[in-house]
């Protein structure tokens, strides 16, 4: 993978910038950081090519066992990006085709991540709004720093966050999802963590080092069933009992026929340390 992707951040087609960068602190661990903070991070063109070219490359990088997905600036991200959005008022349908496109564009990008065989970790340091708290729910699990806040608050300029709301609505609560979405209010680092939209909190200088472990610590388990789990976790996740049940069989099956299983299994039984491969 490339160590930095470059584009232009806020629509400003005239400066390119480093929209995201990489960073690989640790042995299959993959430090993803948006890189606009001018533009507080938004899910601008481009940084959503940026982020999609990226976890598109994650999913075949055999080095990547584990991504932490953090940001820069005052803002891990502050939504779409208003300023892009608005400027095509202008068009002759006023926006609606390019609105289609934009959208369309960032569901394939968070339906990537679910798709991923990585596990993503979002490691949030200052405000998620709207399309970035989207992003925080989309990653399979979320440390925030005590700086922290989360809120759908597109509802305050007359924006339901219908798109925020498929993540959202999947990761907490029905109750407490409608209220951030209709309330449009923000949630501090520790209802986020009470309400199940976060994992973990720590103190900001700790908000790193502590998503990095526990990448460290994902990134030692065996790459296949990681991969198998995750993808059977989704899938059963919105189907009824019995067929959630098959396909939570079928995955383990899948899993105890990979040599992963095999070593792991041998290596419990020899009382040893496993060798996984994930080949």
């Amino acid at each position: 993978m490339q160590d930095t992707l470059r584009s232009g951040t806020g629509g400003n087609a005239t400066q390119s910038a480093p929209v995201l960068s990489q960073a690989r602190p640790e042995p299959g661990v993959l430090v993803l950081t948006l890189n606009a903070p001018s533009a507080r991070n938004t899910l601008s063109e481009a940084m959503l090519g940026a982020l999609q070219m990226a976890i598109d490359e994650i999913g075949a990088d055999r080095e990547t066992r584990a991504v932490v997905l953090a940001a820069t600036g005052p803002a891990f991200c502050a939504g779409h990006n208003l300023k892009e959005m608005s400027a095509r008022r202008s068009d002759p349908d006023g926006g609606r085709a390019y609105y289609t496109s934009l959208l369309a564009t960032c569901s394939t990008m968070m339906q990537s991540i679910v798709a991923c065989p990585k596990p993503f970790i979002a490691a949030v340091h200052a405000p998620a709004v709207a399309a970035g708290c989207q992003l925080v729910a989309t990653c399979d699990l979320a440390v925030a720093s005590t700086t922290a806040q989360f809120g759908t608050t597109g509802i305050n300029n007359g924006l339901f966050c219908s798109t925020p709301m498929v993540a959202l609505s999947r990761k907490v609560g029905r109750a407490k999802a409608l209220e951030l979405l209709m309330m449009g209010g923000l949630v501090s680092a520790d209802e986020a963590l009470e309400m199940g939209l976060v994992n973990r909190v720590c103190a900001p200088g700790n908000l790193m080092e502590t998503a990095i472990e526990m990448a460290a610590v994902i990134a030692a388990k065996s790459p296949a069933a990681i991969a198998i789990g995750k993808k059977a976790f989704y899938e059963q996740a919105e189907l009824p009992l019995a067929q959630a049940y098959a396909v939570g069989s079928h995955a383990l099956v899948e899993n105890m026929m990979h040599c992963d299983a095999i070593e792991g299994v041998a290596a419990f039984m020899e009382k040893r340390k496993p060798v996984f491969t994930g080949t």
